[in-house]
Formats: structure tokens, C-alpha cells, sequence
């Protein structure tokens, strides 16, 4: 199930849970005036409002939970953008050659970082990037080599920075790749899709259908549903993280 989340945009998941609850609502109608007209009792509606709370706090559950991710990756947004300018500051003060070519691999690290935000719009795109970050990872560390066999004054600055560096890239990663876990949303969608049909079975047995209302009420979860999907999904939907910290950090880096 993550994995399916991880391939669907969030819109095209809100419009499937739509559909699910919309369904399972017409399921449960048509039971209830199946009933009604075999002159059933009406079934107790305390189930019906237990269910409709366990749905409410599912929901308030989920979205806390997408919203601590969110709020999660942008942390580590702006300690790998802190830790790219500690690195290059560090880097501007040993002597050249060594420090243009290390500054300048600094540089398109973070231009890279920058552009993997826009560009990868797939899991291949997203690993073609991460080899890429190891790859200058690798040269980054050679050139701090090169550095320190020359003797440089601020070999312990320079080292820790580079650790620091890779410290939040592995962090970073970490946080873009975790997402929701599958179970809780199957949870979800069990329990919208059970509240949904006891409320239809309510409904069609009873004089009030209330059709507008119940409606209304799916498009309400609905969006919530959507906006949950959003939180969760780093590189597509509406709410994005703003990469203002980094573009920051790449305008100081003067060539």
C-alpha cells in the first residue's frame, strides 16, 4: 500500500477514497430501503455515531501524522542547507588550487539540490540524483584530502564540516523517504468505508435520506483526505517546502 501511495499523485488518491466512501455509502442505502420496504426496524444509530467518532479520530490521527513529516523534512532542509554554507565558508580559507575546486563542487551540490526539487518526478529520477550527491560527496572528501596533505590550518574545521555535510544529506534523505505507513492508511480507508455504509443503512431505512447532506460531508473528508496525501508526498501536490534557505545559501556563494 506505501508503495502504491508513492506512485499515485495525492489528488488521484483523494478521488479514489472518495470513490470508496462514496460507494460503500450506496451500498448501505440500498440495504436500508431494502429493509424498510420488508418492513424492518429502523437499526440503532449509536453505531453509526461510534463509527463516525472513530473516523473523526483517525482522520485528526493521520493528519498529525503527515503534518509532523512535513514539518520533519523541513527541519532537515535547513540544516543541509547550514551545513552546505558552514562547508563552503570552511573551504574558502584554505589555499588555492585546492580551494576553487572544492568551492565550486560545493556550489553545484547546491544548485543540484535546488534543481532535484523541480525536476525528479519519478523514484528514477530521484536515485539518478542521490548517485549524483555521493558521486560529489566523493570528490568533495578527495579534495579535503588534498587539503590536508598540503597542511592546511584548518583541518579539524574542514573535516567536521564535510562530516557535518554528509551527516544532514543522509538525515535529508531519510526524512524525504518516509511516508505514511500502508497500514494505517488500509485503517483509513476500513474505517471510512464501514462508518460511510452503516450511515447509508441509517439513511435508507429511514423518511429523511438526506442525500445532500451525506454528500457534503464525503467532499468534506474527502479534502481532508487530500490534503493528508499532500503532507505526505514531498514532490508533488500543492503544499511544497520552500527552498528559500538553500537558494540563500547558494546567492552567497560568490564564484
Amino acid at each position: 500500500m506505501q508503495g502504491l501511495l508513492v506512485k499515485i499523485d495525492p489528488a488521484t488518491a483523494a478521488l479514489i477514497f472518495a470513490a470508496v466512501l462514496l460507494a460503500s455509502w450506496g451500498a448501505g442505502f440500498g440495504l436500508g430501503r431494502r429493509l424498510r420496504t420488508r418492513g424492518k426496524p429502523r437499526p440503532a444509530g449509536k453505531l453509526d455515531d461510534a463509527s463516525l467518532a472513530i473516523l473523526g479520530l483517525l482522520l485528526a490521527f493521520t493528519f498529525s501524522m503527515a503534518l509532523g513529516k512535513y514539518d520533519r523534512r523541513r527541519e532537515m532542509l535547513v540544516t543541509d542547507s547550514n551545513s552546505i554554507g558552514d562547508f563552503y565558508t570552511c573551504a574558502s580559507l584554505i589555499r588555492d588550487p585546492v580551494k576553487t575546486r572544492l568551492q565550486g563542487v560545493i556550489r553545484e551540490y547546491a544548485e543540484l539540490r535546488v534543481r532535484i526539487v523541480r525536476e525528479a518526478r519519478s523514484a528514477s529520477d530521484f536515485e539518478a540524483a542521490v548517485r549524483r550527491f555521493a558521486e560529489m560527496q566523493g570528490r568533495m572528501t578527495a579534495l579535503v584530502g588534498e587539503a590536508l596533505a598540503e597542511g592546511t590550518p584548518v583541518a579539524i574545521p574542514l573535516t567536521n564540516t564535510l562530516n557535518n555535510l554528509t551527516s544532514a544529506h543522509a538525515a535529508r534523505l531519510v526524512a524525504f523517504r518516509d511516508r505514511l505507513p500502508g497500514s494505517v492508511v488500509l485503517l483509513l480507508l476500513a474505517s471510512g468505508a464501514l462508518s460511510t455504509f452503516l450511515v447509508g443503512r441509517s439513511q435508507g431505512s429511514s423518511d429523511d435520506a438526506a442525500a445532500a447532506s451525506m454528500v457534503g460531508f464525503l467532499l468534506l473528508v474527502s479534502l481532508v483526505v487530500w490534503v493528508i496525501f499532500d503532507l505526505n508526498d514531498p514532490t508533488r501536490g500543492l503544499i511544497t517546502l520552500s527552498q528559500e534557505p538553500m537558494q540563500r545559501v547558494l546567492q552567497s556563494m560568490t564564484p
